[in-house]
């Protein structure tokens, strides 16, 4: 073997060369990023108010194209929208995937066929794989009236592919065309099509998903603006916009795939001659980039739409990968980052499971973040490579006649149909996309005040909800699953019953009370005090420690009004008062948990004891992420806190410190009556000014 043998200069040359050398760079030395494995720790606030739904009609069952392998596309029908023809006829439209475009009558809201698109262009008509393929939009001019003219969207396979081509360019291995086609009817006032058609534009798409989404024109605009008669596009990316030949797509302004377009249906100068490119577009003019790209970087564009009466700004839906559904404001030449970024996160190819940190120099890049923005938290047990069930459901800024709405940019999610909003005002522009409105979940009623669910309605666990309006700014529901539309006809506060016309107060007498433990309670200074902490106790899992209040008569709905403070040190952890309600006997009660620590299942909520352990069910709890709502005392102040419990719908909503939204609500109907109360499970602390309002119970 032959040795190394080195000499005096080399040796000396190698330690100036390691003396010179800079030190590593702080890029270099630098641990990477850890992934975010809760990007939006916020859920959704209760709102403390709910829609009245009433049912307006159920459009005909459709089927497929084909028979579909997907069971998500097995449903009574797919409509997918529902909006008012521009003709003052009061006439609404509803397109259903599967092919067929109806007009609902004025008065009577029956639904009639107006057109069969999937038949016109059969036999390449597809709606058999992927949610949004088929019929996907219609958009009807703004002067139909007196022009006839609208567009639909829809999607082709089978001899399309190989007779016909897309006319911008088309992804890699394209198996699917999106078709824009213009109509224009002999008589707009008709109640079923004739006239004719043409093709305007034909897109190429590699993927069965994220095809042509929403198109529209903006309400906004007015004979003479340079808006008006321009007609928006939400192009998806293909369902392939992060990965393989397709993953820099939606950030490729040579594509239109994930995309915003906007064209001038009535010009001639785009690349086929069928529409116009507007002038005033973006990126006209500029070198590889498509004149028709409004704004981009997007993956699945859903629904979009312009406060009408308000601001005037458009806002986007935006479905996201496997974590976050956002709201976006869209400006031109906006990128919401897709596939560099998913809401205001760092999103890796490599990495498709979680989400990362921004980078330092990210306000460089100009990504539009969003305004308002929700998770999916997902169960730990999740494959990320599979769809966990959650996906917004665009919406609208509500300018209609109900006065609670007005100003909510009201939306939904499309899978499991929870309804929500986050107010206009508060949604902002933040380019560090830290700075997110406020988002607050909305109940349901039926007409006759039952409170209800989107599943309840649709009767399906998948809800498949969408969102329409008319010419005035009123909204409506719809589901796939059982082919119903409901509108919201008024709103109603939730737990909003009678309570009264018994009323209990100046209740700090010891004789007013039974205490588990009478020698730790003291009754003094108008307050009731508990002095020691409990100790558990034979038998189901439940507080402590409690006095039940006597005085008075026992209550089915009632409100409690009362001022409560901790006294337990701040410094320790888990300190807890309660409020018990529906009081029965030792086993049976419901009781509202104030605590500083929302982390752990038996704190800080609404649990019921019936008989057994106490269960959690308040509506706040995430059980994914073991976390509920933000925590209702954390010092050792007087809190004013209001417990409102309706025993005939089973409505209970928490109040603390006169806030105008509860920080917990539950619907239970397990105990419809009983007695109130105070107390804690091991800590100790005191209740003042207590009024009880309510419905004596018979």
């Amino acid at each position: 073997m032959r040795k190394l043998i080195v000499s005096p200069l080399a040796i000396t040359a190698l330690l100036a060369s390691l003396v010179a050398a800079p030190p590593a760079s702080a890029a270099e030395t630098a641990p990477a990023p850890a992934p975010i494995l809760d990007p939006i720790p916020e859920d959704p606030a209760p709102a403390g108010l709910g829609l009245v739904l009433e049912k307006v009609a159920q459009l005909p069952e459709s089927e497929p194209s084909a028979p579909p392998t997907d069971d998500r596309l097995k449903r009574w029908n797919r409509i997918n929208h529902v909006g008012e023809l521009p003709d003052r006829s009061g006439r609404l439209f509803v397109p259903d995937l599967n092919g067929k475009l109806y007009f609902l009558d004025k008065k009577t809201r029956t639904p009639r066929a107006y057109l069969d698109v999937g038949a016109t262009f059969a036999p390449d008509f597809y709606s058999a794989a992927g949610l949004g393929q088929g019929f996907g939009f219609v958009a009807f001019h703004p002067a139909f009236a007196k022009n006839g003219t609208f567009y639909t969207t829809h999607v082709e396979r089978g001899d399309a592919l190989e007779t016909e081509e897309p006319d911008l360019p088309e992804q890699p291995n394209t198996g699917y065309h999106g078709v824009l086609t213009e109509w224009i009817a002999d008589d707009p006032s008709a109640g079923t099509f004739s006239g004719t058609h043409r093709e305007v534009l034909r897109f190429g798409f590699s993927g069965r998903i994220h095809n042509l989404q929403q198109i529209d024109f903006n309400p906004n605009a007015r004979p003479g603006d340079p808006d008006y008669g321009m007609l928006y596009l939400a192009v998806g990316d293909g369902g392939n916009g992060n990965v393989g030949a397709n993953g820099g797509d939606p950030q490729n302004l040579a594509m239109p795939q994930g995309k915003i377009l906007r064209i001038d249906p009535s010009g001639t100068d785009g690349v086929n001659g069928e529409y116009g490119v507007p002038a005033d577009n973006p990126f006209v003019g500029q070198d590889g980039k498509l004149a028709e790209i409004y704004a981009y970087g997007m993956r699945d564009p859903h629904r979009f739409s312009w406060d009408t009466r308000g601001s005037k700004r458009l806002f986007l839906a935006h479905i996201g990968e496997h974590e976050i559904e956002s709201i976006h404001e869209i400006e031109p030449g906006d990128n919401l980052g897709w596939s560099e970024r998913e809401g205001a996160f760092t999103f890796r190819e490599d990495d498709r499971c979680h989400l990362y940190p921004l980078p330092e120099d990210d306000l460089e890049y100009g990504y539009n973040y969003p305004l308002a923005a929700y998770d999916h938290d997902p169960p730990a047990d999740w494959d990320c490579r599979s769809d966990v069930g959650k996906a917004i459901s665009g919406g609208y800024v509500y300018r209609g006649k109900l006065d609670a709405l007005r100003g909510k940019y009201l939306f939904g999610d499309i899978v499991n149909g929870r309804l929500f909003y986050t107010e206009e005002s508060d949604m902002k522009r933040d380019p560090a996309g830290e700075d997110r409105a406020q988002i607050y979940e909305l109940s349901a009623y039926t007409t006759a005040g039952e409170p209800v669910t989107m599943r309840d309605l649709a009767g399906d666990e998948r809800v498949d909800l969408r969102i329409g309006s008319d010419a005035k700014g009123e909204l409506y529901l719809l589901s796939k699953a059982n082919g119903t539309i409901w509108k919201i006809v008024d709103t109603r506060r939730f737990a909003e019953c009678r309570t009264g016309p018994a009323r209990v107060g100046h209740a700090a007498d010891a004789g007013d009370w039974s205490p588990v433990t009478p020698a730790k309670w003291r009754f003094e200074h108008g307050q009731v005090v508990l002095a020691e902490a409990g100790e558990a106790r034979p038998g189901p899992r439940r507080p402590f420690e409690y006095a039940v209040l006597d005085k008075g008569p026992e209550f089915a709905s009632a409100q409690i009004d009362a001022q409560v403070r901790l006294d337990t040190p701040v410094a320790e952890s888990d300190r807890d008062v309660i409020v018990v309600f529906g009081y029965r006997d030792d086993t049976h009660f419901y009781y509202a948990h104030l605590s500083s620590d929302n982390t752990v299942y038996p704190h800080n909520g609404i649990f019921l004891v019936n008989g057994a352990d106490r269960v959690r069910i308040d509506r706040q709890w995430n059980a994914n992420r073991s976390k509920g709502a933000p925590p209702a005392v954390t010092d050792a102040n007087w809190h004013d806190v209001r417990v409102r419990h309706c025993a005939g719908t089973g409505e209970i909503a928490v109040y603390t410190d006169g806030a105008d939204r509860p920080v917990f609500t539950a619907l239970d109907t397990a105990l419809g009556s009983g007695r109130v109360g105070f107390g804690s499970f091991d800590n100790i602390g005191r209740l003042r000014d207590l009024t009880v309002r309510g419905t004596p119970a018979r």
